[in-house]
């Protein structure tokens, strides 16, 4: 009886802590809630502290990761980058908002694809804002480019979202196996997202946009952020190549591309420091504490015992359904703790690569649907709200419910298409 009642407890602390992180309660940080729910469990007893700390250690690639790409894009961010791009942006579309919509979907999903869906709604958010209002264009459908763009260029690279890291831990495909396995769901996933969001808006892309847009000097420290953006997406993409972790890799190029930009204008490395969302890194650390203590309930026995037994006898419908199962539930609990369940099972269970990656599109694409699907779209509110805009839940879900389920169902048959040939 008393386990019991500690696997309720254990749960019940759980379930309000991530409550907490997706409706932020008297507008407190994410990262309070979820540390405060880990303290809560190792208060009452309910996880070891030395297993909490062991369950902190697991996420050490992924604050590595974290760190390293957060560094890179405030560098970005300070040095006028994401401003520079979004006002090229503006130039090029020559009046039309049509054209203006498609590059800005171009330049999000390059920024996704290598700088991490984190990267697309914090930074580039702001800079598309203002970009769409100095050319005179309704904010909105370029500001929701990069909710959900964010999501569903997520899994082109293992980087373009730390969720990957999570879902494979030390598993991790080589770069070569990634690219054959999520090529063509990514593919589909991009196109469909940007057609039907191009059509859901399509109202307000009518009439004609400023044409007279400035095109801000890059600087010399600007110019020094795009080179190591650069050298480290090819760092990251031999490092995958070899089948190295991540995070170091990451971590050293985010360090070294500051350091030079701060050596070459003189400036500080708390310049850059100072406005980066540290509070990510408790976040992860903590959410880690809290699925260890749900995963030592027993709770994902009877799913891990049940899985293989389902993979023999419908290997591909199992995947499907996995992945649309997982999609959904991450509207409930956000996807970074539930990729940490999903990685939990997949690993507990031995489930064959094509299992895993159906959730991993399901972690990675399900968020499209609300703003609480992942921290990634959560952050995205944070920046529209600095600049005084405002998308109610039910706005979201509604234009979710249009983008997400077509881009999802293509990308999990497309891969199930593929592994079944």
């Amino acid at each position: 009886m008393l386990g019991s009642s500690a696997h309720i407890a254990t749960w019940l602390i759980a379930v309000l802590a991530v409550a907490g992180v997706i409706s932020r309660p008297w507008q407190l940080p994410e990262a309070l809630w979820a540390v405060l729910g880990a303290a809560a469990l190792v208060l009452g007893s309910l996880i070891t502290l030395a297993d909490a700390g062991k369950a902190v250690a697991k996420g050490t690639d992924v604050y590595l990761f974290l760190t390293g790409m957060m560094l890179l894009a405030e560098l970005a961010r300070h040095e006028g980058l994401f401003d520079w791009l979004a006002a090229y942006a503006v130039k090029h579309a020559r009046g039309s908002p049509t054209k203006l919509f498609g590059l800005v979907y171009l330049v999000g999903t390059l920024v996704t694809i290598f700088l991490s869906n984190d990267a697309t709604a914090v930074v580039l958010t702001p800079a598309v804002y203002a970009a769409a209002k100095r050319a005179g264009a309704k904010p909105l459908p370029y500001l929701f480019i990069c909710a959900f763009i964010a999501n569903a260029a997520s899994f082109v690279l293992p980087i373009s979202n730390p969720a990957n890291l999570v879902v494979y831990g030390n598993h991790m495909p080589s770069l070569a196996t990634w690219l054959v396995e999520f090529g063509l769901a990514s593919l589909l996933a991009i196109g469909i997202t940007f057609a039907v969001l191009r059509v859901a808006v399509r109202a307000d892309l009518r009439g004609d946009i400023s044409r007279d847009v400035e095109l801000p000097t890059l600087s010399t420290g600007g110019r020094v952020a795009a080179v190591g953006i650069g050298v480290t997406a090819v760092v990251l993409l031999v490092s995958s190549s070899l089948d190295w972790q991540l995070g170091l890799p990451t971590f050293l190029a985010g360090v070294g591309a500051t350091l030079v930009v701060m050596i070459m204008s003189r400036l500080s490395p708390l310049v850059i420091m100072k406005d980066i969302s540290w509070s990510v890194l408790p976040l992860v650390a903590a959410l880690f504490v809290l699925v260890e203590a749900v995963q030592g309930t027993g709770a994902f026995g009877p799913l891990i015992a049940a899985l293989p037994a389902s993979v023999a006898a419908a290997p591909h419908a199992t995947a499907l359904g996995a992945g649309v199962l997982v999609a959904l539930l991450c509207n409930l609990m956000n996807n970074l703790p539930l990729g940490l369940i999903a990685g939990t099972v997949a690993t507990g269970a031995q489930l064959p690569t094509h299992v895993t990656a159906a959730l991993l599109i399901g972690v990675d694409l399900g968020p499209n649907l609300s703003v609480t699907g992942s921290l990634a779209t959560i952050l995205w509110l944070v920046a529209l709200r600095r600049d005084g805009q405002d998308v109610s839940a039910w706005k979201f879900l509604t234009l979710g419910c249009l983008v997400m389920p077509p881009a999802l169902l293509a990308a999990l048959a497309s891969f199930v298409w593929m592994t079944g040939h």
